[in-house]
């Protein structure tokens, strides 16, 4: 793996734009990047035969779960045929793997012990060993993954805080061992709760270790907003620029630019399936600083201004794209009245077509805020997307 910083902005700004590569000719990733979420290796509704309809090279990033694979396919079946990429027909996606995610493999803090971490699976609580991981990931050949983590809540003591932290760094190492290309195609997770202090120490000592990259995690576990900014911006500061960080779990729009704003390339979020399974699509603007409006104006009904609720009965006759502008092949081929029909009986190709719209939403957006880095404007898209929604929040409160 090789990861380039080719701009960051000025007046001591962290927000960077980069470039990532796999294998010696591989396809460039421009970051800041969404990592898709996928269930044993596939976006939750979209097929392997859809995913060429996605932008490219944008779409190429997918989150695999290694816990997903516990249950299913032998190890030794999955890696005779050549590991996740032969099996799933991806030989040109870049797989990332990593023990939990926020749908099928919850991380459990309360039961997690010094032998492995603990998740929440549909098959019941899973304890995973770091040996147990990197069998998993031997035979699934994933591209990057990141090492076995002790993920703990905000509201834990300072005492269940170190000892996340030195769980952590202990699964790191023996990953490390246990791995094949020592460490190489790695990322150290960066762990501590909500203490900033052990934040610190965590990246650190994970920074000392022979990794690619960082993950960062145990976000999105009931810190708050302040206490998250400050916890990003502690540990970005510890770790080396010329490496990859990647943060877990913060999806919305707002998070997203708060990440990057601290210095992060990558994302990890499970935000276009929630929104999915809700019913809902993706329809704000994508160049929020010239703020040009689509559609007209935004909708109320049950929605907010970056998305609007297709259940509800004003769409029911709605014969419009979803988005003017967009180009997925959603908003090509259906219109919002469609889409109300298919929630409202049930059809699975409900949420096919929504995925398919909401990914190819949320990569603009991306590509948005790389374009902002790259030509020096990131603050000012950022102060502008939040303006807009405060002012959308704020008139409907009224």
């Amino acid at each position: 793996m090789r990861f380039a910083v080719t701009k960051v902005c000025g007046g001591g700004a962290k927000a960077r734009a980069g470039v990532l590569r796999i294998g010696g000719g591989g396809i460039g990733i421009e970051t800041p990047a969404l990592l898709l979420s996928t269930r044993k290796g596939l976006p939750s509704f979209v097929s392997c035969d859809l995913l060429g309809s996605l932008p490219l090279p944008d779409s190429l990033l997918l989150l695999v779960c290694p816990t997903h694979f516990m249950e299913g396919p032998p190890l030794k079946t999955i890696s005779n045929i050549g590991g996740l990429h032969r099996m799933l027909g991806l030989p040109d996606h870049i797989l990332v793997a990593a023990a939990g995610d926020s749908i099928e493999s919850l991380p459990s803090s309360e039961a997690t012990n010094k032998f492995g971490a603990s998740f929440d699976t549909p098959s019941g609580r899973r304890l995973v060993k770091p040996s147990d991981y990197m069998e998993l990931v031997s035979c699934m050949k994933p591209n990057l993954w990141a090492s076995l983590a002790d993920e703990v809540p905000a509201w834990v003591t300072e005492k269940r805080n170190k000892i996340s932290v030195d769980r952590t760094l202990r699964w790191l190492d023996a990953c490390i061992a246990l791995d094949t290309a020592s460490g190489t195609n790695s990322f150290g997770v960066v762990v501590g709760g909500s203490s900033i202090e052990q934040r610190r120490l965590c990246a650190t000592e994970v920074s000392k270790r022979n990794v690619s990259g960082f993950w960062i995690g145990g976000f999105g576990f009931g810190e708050n907003i302040d206490e998250r900014c400050s916890l990003l911006n502690a540990v970005t500061d510890c770790l080396p620029p010329e490496k990859p960080r990647l943060v877990s779990r913060l999806g919305l729009p707002e998070e997203v630019l708060e990440g990057v704003a601290a210095g992060i390339d990558l994302f990890d979020s499970t935000y276009i399936y929630q929104l999915t399974m809700g019913g809902f699509a993706l329809i704000f603007p994508i160049d929020m600083v010239e703020r040009e409006t689509q559609n007209g104006l935004f909708d109320n009904d049950g929605g907010d201004s970056t998305k609007i609720n297709l259940r509800a009965t004003t769409y029911r006759k709605d014969t419009s794209r979803l988005v003017d502008s967009c180009s997925c092949f959603t908003c090509q081929n259906h219109t919002r009245a469609y889409l109300n029909h298919l929630l409202n009986v049930h059809e699975m190709l409900a949420q096919i077509l929504l995925e398919i719209h909401n990914t190819h939403h949320y990569l603009r957006f991306f590509r948005s805020i790389r374009e902002a880095i790259k030509v020096g404007e990131f603050d000012l898209f950022r102060q502008q997307f939040v303006k807009k929604r405060r002012a959308h929040i704020a008139a409907a409160v009224l």
